[in-house]
């Protein structure tokens, strides 16, 4: 219970404070990154029937949904993708690179790429028909945050210091597979076989983008995962929108 609530804790703004935590304790709670994200996803389906029964319209519905996971996530990730997009557009060689990841100042880059996701994220949840928009919301927050476990079971760490060293030193085979197995029943539970495609698909960008990262300055940080995160939550509402919008049959 306890790998859980730290979970919410790491992930979310929920209150959840521990005095002492040890180090097979940050990383057990690695394990239970999917519920996290699960309960995440509820809080926005509910949120989501909530605003319908008002009648809202859908697009404000979807700003509200996408304002709402912003809020319930202390931008944390919102954050790890403008200083991502920042230093890794900048054009730098690896060390500049993380010296400007940990400059707090917002630059160009940071800005558009911000902008960019937040957009794309309203635009795709608008786009998803109201009938699987309970699907999307549950798959957006549950594989995103499975897609940081691949990404720290894969890669290493790019620092020697940091706020996610403790995570992926901790990482081992078992809490990556026990994290998959969660993220797979969720996955089935909430879209069956379709669900299952679209977890091959979270998979797939997640390496690709730890790849060009950990090719870039020699393995993955704090930031760069909730880079991975941001995309994968785009990713995962528009493979939502091309399997459903073209009629796609996942056998």
């Amino acid at each position: 219970m306890k790998s859980i609530l730290l979970a919410l804790q790491f992930l979310s703004i929920i209150p959840v404070k521990f005095s002492r935590v040890s180090e097979k304790e940050i990383a057990n709670a690695m394990i239970y990154f999917p519920l996290a994200g699960l309960l995440l996803g509820l809080i926005l389906t509910g949120e989501n029937y909530f605003l319908l029964f008002l009648n809202f319209p859908q697009l404000t519905i979807s700003i509200i949904l996408v304002v709402s996971l912003v809020a319930l996530t202390g931008g944390m990730h919102l954050d790890g993708l403008s200083d991502t997009a920042d230093a890794f557009l900048s054009g730098r060689p690896k060390e500049e690179i993380l010296k400007i990841m940990r400059d707090p100042h917002l630059g160009v880059m940071g800005i558009l790429g911000l902008i960019s996701v937040i957009l794309l994220k309203i635009g795709l949840l608008y786009s998803v028909a109201g009938s699987i928009k309970t699907s999307a919301l549950l798959l957006m927050c549950v594989l995103s945050r499975w897609s940081a476990v691949f990404a720290m079971f894969l890669f290493p760490y790019a620092r020697n210091e940091g706020k996610a060293k403790a995570f992926i030193q901790g990482m081992n085979l078992k809490i990556f597979i026990l994290s998959t197995i969660i993220a797979l029943v969720c996955a089935f539970m909430i879209w069956q076989l379709k669900g299952l495609f679209i977890i091959t698909i979270v998979a797939t960008s997640a390496y690709i983008t730890g790849k060009f990262i950990n090719n870039k300055i020699g393995g993955i940080t704090g930031d760069t995962l909730g880079a991975i995160n941001e995309l994968t939550e785009v990713i995962i509402l528009f493979s939502i929108c091309v399997i459903e919008r073209n009629g796609l049959c996942i056998i």
